[in-house]
């Protein structure tokens, strides 16, 4: 890894107020929003005495993780294909991988801080509790990312534009979103349709993060779906990825 990619990375993406906010923000302040509705902060007997918004917790935790995984991070490396800048690269001493591997610990980076924003945003405004397995949760959430940005890698991967890449990513990120529980936390969904959800890389990292938060160990299968997905998408990505 090249530190001085990497800190350029960094500084180029504090200068994208928009990808700051949709990544770090954006999925804190719908918790928020959420929140605010005085029945969704009331205990349910169908979400299993949990209130909605406690359920809602691990949807904005993947939130940004799909957002930095699946549509800023492609955008972004498609765009320096796009102009040339990773064939230039090319000759010189520092390779282009070094920038992949930077753009990989910047938005992924970005969305842990997202998580970990959200958590800290729902104990302290909702009283939600932390994860009460929190090793478990952290291992769920550490495979997502790296499920997450081996799905974008794939875009990018698949994209000879940002246009491309924009409308794939948009493709992908609706349903990546209800896998996570957005429209419908998994545990109100019909029985077949929670277990469909669950071979999805997000439906099962929403599993996970509940199951941990609730102070069980995420099950394995759960955690193997997160895994074989990271695994196919990143041989699948090396495979179709192209510098130039």
């Amino acid at each position: 890894m090249n530190t001085a990619v990497l800190k350029t990375e960094l500084k180029l993406f504090g200068r994208e107020p928009g990808a700051v906010f949709w990544i770090l923000l954006f999925p804190t302040l719908l918790l928020v929003i959420l929140g605010s509705i005085p029945s969704f902060r009331d205990a349910q007997a169908d979400l299993g005495g949990l209130s909605t918004i406690d359920v809602y917790v691990p949807v904005s935790v993947l939130l940004g993780l799909i957002v930095g995984g699946i549509q800023a991070m492609p955008q972004t490396l498609t765009g320096y294909r796009e102009r040339g800048i990773l064939r230039r690269m090319s000759t010189t001493p520092v390779r282009p991988s070094a920038l992949l591997s930077a753009q990989m610990l910047v938005y992924g980076g970005a969305a842990l801080a997202s998580s970990l924003l959200a958590l800290v945003v729902g104990r302290a405004v909702f009283g939600v509790r932390l994860p009460e397995q929190p090793f478990g949760y952290v291992l769920a959430l550490v495979l997502t990312v790296l499920a997450a940005l081996a799905l974008g890698a794939v875009v990018c991967a698949l994209s000879r534009t940002t246009k491309i890449a924009g409308a794939i990513g948009s493709m992908v990120f609706f349903p990546a979103m209800f896998c996570a529980g957005l429209w419908a936390p998994v545990q109100t969904m019909p029985d077949v349709l929670a277990r469909i959800v669950g071979y999805t890389p997000f439906g099962a990292a929403a599993e996970a993060l509940n199951q941990a938060a609730a102070g069980d160990w995420p099950a394995w299968g759960h955690l193997g779906v997160l895994v074989a997905w990271a695994v196919l998408l990143t041989a699948a990505a090396r495979r179709f990825f192209r510098w130039e």
